[in-house]
């Protein structure tokens, strides 16, 4: 029988289905946010120029112009002539992030969920309980905050102190500071607020939870009824709240989709998933027939 501990979350996957059918996602993702880094590193480090610029304004093989729309909406509010390579390239990311999921930018781009994740995982591992709670609508005050500043100041302030760009420049050009604020962000998940920043704080991953309302890509709790109460997607989801309404929720007609915003399709809940409850759909396959 399998232990219920925070830190066995996962161990009955593997013995079930396998170490890759239960870590794959995990996998793919870590690939995914360390071969992105690897591109703008490919640069400065091999001289070899495959993408130019940075996580907020790049121009891949000279030819395909990508812009955080998020950094491109507090620079429009600022008051900044907005060019139109810019806007081309916010519009692609916008469209790609609204087909897939907003917070799909936040588990599988951002670094700062490599660090989060290990924060989390360590809680677990060394059975830290307890911390500071805040309000999931917390990172949409501090969101609208962001954008208030950048009219009062006319400038993009935020970003001088955004831990996503400020962590992605230091692994590109080295900075002290950077470690500092991604040790310092480490010990906040771990010591003070389990989940904390990426759940609760970031305006970043408010911004995409919205840009990614009605996006296609979701994850379905598709054999619910075989859930054995284990509590490791629980246990394992960085937005735990989101998966109940899909799994608890068919005696009230809830369908088995997670269609809240916060859900970033990480993929952790199929990956642990003993029983096989989770997988990747759409958000057209929400019948409760």
């Amino acid at each position: 029988m399998k232990a219920n501990l925070p830190a066995d979350a996962g161990k009955a996957a593997i013995i079930e289905k396998g170490w890759w059918q239960a870590l794959k996602w995990l996998v793919l993702r870590r690939l995914s946010q360390l071969s992105i880094i690897a591109l703008f590193l490919a640069g400065p480090m091999l001289g070899y120029w495959i993408v130019k610029g940075n996580i907020a304004s790049s121009l891949t093989l000279e030819v395909l112009p990508l812009t955080d729309p998020y950094v491109l909406l507090q620079s429009f509010v600022a008051g900044h002539e907005v060019i139109s390579t810019a806007l081309i390239g916010a519009v692609i990311v916008t469209v790609f992030y609204l087909l897939i999921g907003g917070r799909v930018y936040c588990s599988w781009v951002c670094p700062i969920n490599i660090i989060t994740d290990a924060a989390d995982w360590s809680r677990r591992r060394f059975n830290i309980k307890g911390g500071a709670r805040f309000s999931d609508k917390t990172r949409y005050w501090i969101l609208l905050m962001t954008l208030v500043l950048a009219v009062v100041t006319s400038s993009i302030a935020w970003e001088l102190v955004n831990p996503v760009s400020i962590v992605y420049r230091g692994i590109i050009f080295g900075s002290g500071f950077a470690l500092l604020l991604a040790v310092s962000i480490f010990l906040f998940d771990l010591l003070i607020s389990r989940k904390g920043w990426c759940g609760h704080l970031c305006p970043v991953g408010a911004f995409y939870s919205l840009l990614g309302h009605y996006s296609l890509l979701r994850i379905s709790a598709r054999k619910r009824e075989k859930c054995d109460d284990c509590m490791d997607c629980f246990m394992v989801c960085p937005e735990e709240q989101v998966i109940k309404p899909a799994l608890k929720g068919e005696s009230k007609g809830i369908g088995p989709v997670i269609m809240d915003m916060n859900c970033n399709n990480c993929g952790r809940c199929i990956d642990v998933c003993a029983k096989d409850v989770f997988t990747y759909s759409s958000r057209f396959n929400n019948s409760t027939l």
